[in-house]
């Protein structure tokens, strides 16, 4: 019987037998948090959507494979939300210096909500030196913001070690600090 307390391996189990009822808790389950990581990484709710959209597709392609224990699916589609994450923006740099490519899969301009009530200027700086970091060094910052993977579920989901993440995350904080003294600087 399908219910909220299921684990997450048997409505696996179920959605790769075409069961889209437990398919739909899974999604209602995960799809928030991997949402989050996704906005954050991208700074777009739209392009967020589209990532969170096609990862799913990806898992609903993958349940019938599932091989229990060998991933946790949270860790599993994670994995696969940064990874989108980081071909999106490989396109879009793509884009840049090959013009023609216009029109395939533009970004959104579309300013998402969150975006609209960040007042700071500093918390506006922070994130676009976030936005810089390279694309590793930004997806374990933000996994470990969410604060509550230890550095282990990080390089699960990340395919590192766990002394990877941690350099990831040293130089990562580093820059960060760095940008922020040189912004102070600039205003005294």
């Amino acid at each position: 019987m399908l219910n909220a307390a299921s684990s997450d391996d048997e409505l696996i189990a179920r959605a790769g037998q075409g069961d889209e009822a437990a398919f739909a808790v899974l999604t209602r389950r995960h799809a928030a948090r991997a949402h989050v990581l996704a906005a954050r990484f991208l700074g777009s709710s739209s392009d967020a959507e589209d990532v969170v959209q096609d990862a799913f597709w990806r898992a609903w392609k993958t349940m019938p494979a599932w091989r229990p224990g060998v991933a946790a699916f949270p860790t599993w589609l994670h994995r696969v939300v940064v990874n989108l994450c980081i071909d999106r923006q490989r396109r879009a740099r793509l884009r840049k210096f090959l013009p023609f490519l216009d029109g395939l899969d533009a970004p959104s301009d579309e300013v998402g909500a969150d975006r609209k009530f960040q007042n700071s200027s500093e918390l506006q700086a922070v994130l676009a030196d976030i936005q810089k970091l390279p694309p590793r060094q930004r997806a374990a910052l933000l996994l470990a913001a969410e604060g509550e993977r230890s550095n282990q579920e990080i390089g699960n989901v990340l395919e590192i070690s766990e002394k990877a993440v941690e350099s990831l995350l040293v130089r990562a904080r580093r820059t960060l600090r760095a940008k922020l003294r040189e912004r102070e600087e600039l205003s005294q």
